[in-house]
């Protein structure tokens, strides 16, 4: 069911966790009731900017577009939505840190793609499948499209997308590294990237258990290291990610059927890169991987030496 209608708001705005909390009901996670829209609209606040970058209208069709092409798969949406989205609505990351922003387009403008997405395979209690109340309202690693936003902005490789394409083919790497706080290091999340295509391409079997304990080993070892000082990056060149958001004024809409470009704030250190992709394949050799049942065998363990990475 699209809400691609005349009653679809013109622009985007806030709506509080409090209200979303008043009218979040079982039939609104499970898709048998629509949100009071109005009521909704009459609650949020507008933002102040009222520039292009806000509007409803092209966020909706890429939701609908993505709904069409991936209705028999639907976790595949997410690697061809984040970017897009990202595109779509471009702003500063102290704007996308904003919850009600999120909320609104969940329980306003798109309440049906976040049960699409997000429904269970079978219901509570034998009621229908439903969406989980995070995926409207909650931190930025679960909300629906919080998730997505943040995704293509921590992996993309300034105005290159592909890497945060990649990292939204899997959804361990999405699900668990977005939680981690060293993925805000770009060479951490490119490298990160760089290891799961290696795995893709060797189709390495138990491949999402693999990316849980790559992902918990880099977090550790990040605890007792600085991965600033021995993969450093460089600094971000504000005036091209201004100017991308100011442009989103006269551009078009983004391409369906090839990536958009992202903000020309800068590329990622190759040389960074490379050092910490080397070192996180030694630290999955050494990582133990949770075997599934019936799978023979345990994952490696042991140590590596950390000394290697400074060399």
């Amino acid at each position: 069911m699209s809400r691609a209608d005349t009653c679809l708001p013109e622009q985007l705005a806030l709506l509080p966790g409090p209200i979303v909390s008043r009218y979040l009901s079982e039939g609104v996670r499970s898709g048998a009731d629509e949100p009071p829209r109005v009521a909704l609209i009459r609650e949020s606040k507008p933002l102040a900017d009222t520039g292009v970058r806000w509007a409803t209208a092209p966020v909706r069709g890429l939701l609908d577009e993505a709904m069409r092409r991936f209705a028999d798969r639907r976790t595949r949406a997410d690697a061809w939505l984040a970017p897009r989205l990202h595109a779509t609505i471009r702003m500063t990351r102290a704007e996308a840190a904003e919850p009600e922003l999120w909320a609104y387009l969940a329980m306003v403008v798109a309440p049906d793609y976040v049960v699409w997405r997000h429904k269970g395979a079978v219901g509570k209690d034998g009621g229908s499948p439903s969406a989980t109340g995070d995926r409207f309202l909650g931190p930025h690693y679960k909300q629906a499209f919080a998730r997505l936003w943040w995704a293509a902005e921590m992996f993309r490789d300034g105005e290159d997308y592909r890497p945060a394409e990649v990292a939204c083919s899997n959804q361990d790497m999405v699900n668990t590294t977005l939680r981690l706080s060293v993925v805000d290091h770009r060479p951490t999340a490119r490298a990160l990237v760089r290891v799961l295509e290696s795995l893709t391409a060797a189709e390495t079997s138990l491949l999402g258990d693999k990316v849980n304990a790559l992902s918990s080993a880099v977090n550790a070892a990040g605890c007792t290291l600085m991965y600033e000082v021995l993969a450093p990056d460089e600094p971000l060149h504000l005036d091209g990610l201004m100017g991308w958001i100011r442009d989103a004024e006269w551009s078009a809409s983004v391409p369906w059927d090839r990536l958009p470009e992202g903000p020309d704030d800068g590329p990622v250190p190759q040389q960074s890169v490379d050092r910490l992709t080397s070192y996180f394949e030694e630290l999955l050799q050494a990582a133990p991987v949770r075997q599934r049942k019936g799978a023979e065998g345990s994952g490696p363990q042991g140590g590596v030496s950390l000394a290697k990475l400074g060399e």
